[in-house]
């Protein structure tokens, strides 16, 4: 009988516990890190254009896709969803989406896609500590390994970034707003996570749809600003790139890549969720190489090696755990 009191119970802890599929999660992972590395790519594409329009532009596209299939589940959802979190919706789409996009953008143009990603590689570091003091989280000093080979390989990115040479002005600003990028970027991490973890009436899908219609409505407030304050004068062929990209970061980033991220993050604990953004840093600098076709050099090839060991150390540690 006390056998069979202890299956009941062991059984209803199973239940009522979240379910955590490493596996899956860490699939869905690299697949949203794959999607957005393709942002890292997209300053490349239209230079002529500003940040600021960058970000209203995806934004604007990201909007009217969201728009568009959440309309069906609207008279559901509408009577759903609390104040508490359209206000949630609000700020995360400002710190997670406008503001990170711009100051990512800026980063790339000013200081080159391999120092913005040393910087975003980062994440993982910061949101695995806040993760760790979680109740039932995975003990730092177990993370401590995979810590100091994500710190290693984005030590190596940045050391071949500094042996490039470009404008000091240029690497300082662009140093600062990828700084800045991290901290948005960080916060949206963690906060999504956790409203994530709260909502049960929502699905992780429909809440990537309804950050996209708040962020859509920010772009519109930021058209103006956008275009108004910069003279610069773009060819038809231009508009037309700027377009291209703008839909395509837009469905491929913001839609299916923040689709995936948040699936991950129903799947993963927020001590592993951290390390999933290593994927973005690797796919960003993979898209690096074929643009500017050419071979990783040595450096960069160390990089790839100790991030890659970093996330396997990370799933080994909550393995054991």
């Amino acid at each position: 009988m006390l056998h069979e009191g202890e299956n009941i119970v062991s059984a209803t802890k199973t239940l009522l516990a979240p379910p955590r599929q490493i596996p899956l999660g860490v699939l869905c992972g690299a697949g949203a890190g794959a999607l957005w590395g393709l942002v890292f790519l997209a300053p490349e594409l239209v230079g002529t254009f500003t940040p600021m329009q960058l970000a209203v532009g995806r934004y604007l596209a990201y909007g009217v896709i969201a728009c568009v299939l959440i309309a069906p589940r609207w008279p559901v959802l509408s009577r759903t969803v609390t104040r508490q979190d359209w206000q949630a919706l609000f700020w995360l789409s400002l710190l997670g989406n406008i503001l990170y996009y711009i100051l990512l953008s800026m980063a790339v143009q000013l200081g080159g896609i391999a120092l913005t990603s040393l910087i975003a590689g980062f994440l993982p570091v910061i949101v695995t500590v806040v993760g760790s003091r979680e109740a039932d989280a995975v003990s730092l000093k177990q993370l401590v390994p995979s810590l100091i080979l994500c710190g290693a390989g984005m030590l190596c990115i940045g050391s071949q970034a500094i042996l490039v040479a470009t404008p000091a002005g240029s690497s300082i600003t662009g140093l600062f707003c990828a700084f800045a990028a991290l901290a948005s970027w960080s916060a949206y991490v963690v906060w999504n996570s956790r409203c994530l973890g709260r909502l049960h009436h929502i699905s992780g899908h429909e809440w990537n749809l309804l950050t996209g219609v708040v962020t859509g409505a920010q772009a519109v407030l930021l058209v103006p600003v956008a275009w108004l304050l910069t003279n610069i004068h773009h060819t038809a062929q231009g508009w037309e790139r700027f377009i291209s990209v703008s839909v395509g970061i837009a469905f491929l980033a913001s839609i299916c890549g923040n689709a995936l991220w948040n699936r991950m993050s129903r799947l993963l604990p927020l001590t592993m969720v951290g390390q999933m953004i290593l994927f973005e840093t690797l796919f960003a600098l993979l898209y690096g190489f074929l643009w500017e076709q050419r071979t990783p050099r040595p450096l960069e090839v160390m990089a790839f090696l100790l991030v890659v060991s970093s996330v396997l150390s990370c799933i080994a540690a909550h393995r054991k755990a």
